[in-house]
């Protein structure tokens, strides 16, 4: 059966959240999404899926893939509770990686079917449009062959990871994403090994471009280097 094809998503701002709350609000998304790909099989109807874009950054969490190791985290949960930071082992792909103030996180909820269906093209065209966005404001970066992400460095020894991603696929729908460094307190890294990749850095924008930069600008033009590569439209819909 042939479904309609909806290329626009809706952009959801949700600000600064907690991540248990941005956690929950992606879950009812897919799963509203996911229930209408399968009523309509049940139905052997063509109701369109809508797509979603949740941007929002968190207070200081750490939060471990479904395939992570545990380990990875370099403190114990006496000095989480201290440092009044957080910790979720969740359902995305990846091992563990920090989240807090000064990043731009994207969660992207939406139905590869309505644009194509392939996981790996999906990584990559996340990769390529946080390349571009860093492209457009002079700074260099790529990928790493076997390591998803994008990196500074990329095409040496010692790569920087400057954006990581984890995300989870079921029915073709999409949750969990990637999250930029902008001016994000790169100390708290020290606390993990990120991503479960020893011997691997990480970086900011502003720490690789010396100087002060606008985080709404970049988060839109991240967005928007997000409708170029997929093509879709964005329709704004702050919250």
């Amino acid at each position: 059966m042939n479904t309609v094809k909806n290329k626009k998503i809706k952009w959801i701002k949700l600000g600064h959240i907690d991540y248990q709350k941005a956690w929950d609000r992606q879950e009812k998304l897919f799963k509203t999404i996911v229930n209408t790909k399968i009523n309509n099989r049940k139905n052997n109807i063509l109701t369109e899926t809508h797509n979603y874009i949740l941007t929002c950054s968190h207070p200081h969490v750490y939060t471990l893939g479904r395939s992570g190791n545990e380990k990875n985290l370099l403190i114990d949960k006496n000095f989480i509770e201290r440092e009044n930071l957080d910790f979720y082992k969740i359902n995305r792909g990846g091992d563990i990686t920090y989240h807090g103030p000064g990043q731009i996180i994207i969660y992207p909820i939406i139905d590869l079917e309505n644009f194509f269906t392939d996981i790996h093209k999906y990584l990559r065209l996340l990769e390529e449009a946080v390349i571009l966005t860093l492209e457009e404001i002079n700074i260099n970066a790529g990928r790493v062959k076997g390591l998803t992400g994008v990196w500074i460095n990329h095409k040496s020894n010692l790569p920087k990871k400057i954006c990581a991603m984890g995300v989870k696929t079921s029915r073709w729908v999409t949750m969990h994403g990637l999250a930029l460094n902008v001016n994000t307190d790169l100390k708290y890294f020290e606390n993990i090994i990120p991503c479960g990749i020893q011997g691997k850095n990480v970086t900011s924008i502003e720490n690789e471009a010396n100087e002060k930069v606008n985080i709404t600008d970049i988060e839109n033009k991240l967005i928007n280097n997000l409708s170029k590569v997929f093509e879709f439209k964005v329709l704004d819909d702050e919250i």
